[in-house]
């Protein structure tokens, strides 16, 4: 049986364990949700980075809500880490173990493989196998219909989304985090139905939607009947435990 074990830190910032392997997603909020610092109050400890399993840290992209330059202070505590990073995230400083990568690369790390996919914003998603686990993070690949925006901007918007999720059919992906933006109203499910409809991930964890987690329960119900495991986060620090 495999396992993965999880923690949602904050909008699309979370952090996945498998047997020998942490990853670490769009981390940037590092003020806990209370007064320790730890995976259950939204932060990464320093015991985490000090870990003596593999470290690899991704951003998707360079929007504030993505990324915080902080991350690089990690490969003091721990020279080992390796960064993941869409080619619009700026690096300052010298480190040994960075990688850049733009829209349909691949990168091999070991047991690691990672491959980038499109977005419909800034930067690229991420596909990730390790161990036979496939695991899909979208950065801010999502379906972005705004009320606000004119219906020619918003059917441009809806084509590319379509055409970014053509480019992934062929992927079989067991855990996808992807968009669930309150902010879109009563479009807020779009992107996410969609994905679901063509991708068929076995668990679906939705991210993106601030501190409104009771975003994630309203998109369960609405999908209910899909086939595939929406995953409800209650909280800042929730933890998520997948077993295949």
């Amino acid at each position: 049986m495999k396992s993965v074990n999880i923690y949602y830190l904050y909008n699309s910032g979370f952090y996945l364990e498998t047997e020998g392997n942490i990853f670490i997603f769009d981390y940037f909020y590092d003020k806990p949700y209370g007064h320790a610092r730890a995976l259950n109050t939204g932060v990464i400890p320093e015991e985490v980075i000090k870990s003596n399993k593999k470290i690899y840290v991704f951003v998707s992209h360079n929007h504030s809500d993505h990324f915080n330059p902080l991350i690089f202070d990690w490969a003091n505590m721990n020279p080992k880490i390796r960064y993941i990073l869409s080619s619009d995230v700026k690096v300052n400083g010298i480190f040994n173990k960075y990688y850049t990568l733009n829209i349909n690369e691949t990168r091999r790390f070991d047991d690691l493989y990672v491959k980038a996919y499109g977005s419909t914003d800034e930067g690229i998603s991420f596909l990730i196998n390790v161990n036979g686990i496939t695991i899909f993070h979208a950065g801010d690949l999502n379906w972005w219909h705004w009320k606000e925006d004119s219906d020619d901007d918003n059917l441009r918007a809806e084509e590319w989304f379509k055409r970014e999720i053509l480019n992934l059919k062929s992927e079989r992906i067991d855990i996808a985090f992807f968009p669930v933006d309150p902010r879109q109203e009563e479009y807020y499910y779009i992107g996410g139905e969609y994905f679901i409809n063509n991708i068929k991930p076995k668990f679906f964890i939705p991210m993106h939607f601030g501190n409104t987690s009771g975003i994630t329960h309203k998109f369960s119900i609405h999908m209910q009947n899909c086939g595939t495991k929406i995953i409800e986060i209650d909280k800042r620090g929730c933890n998520i435990k997948i077993e295949f």
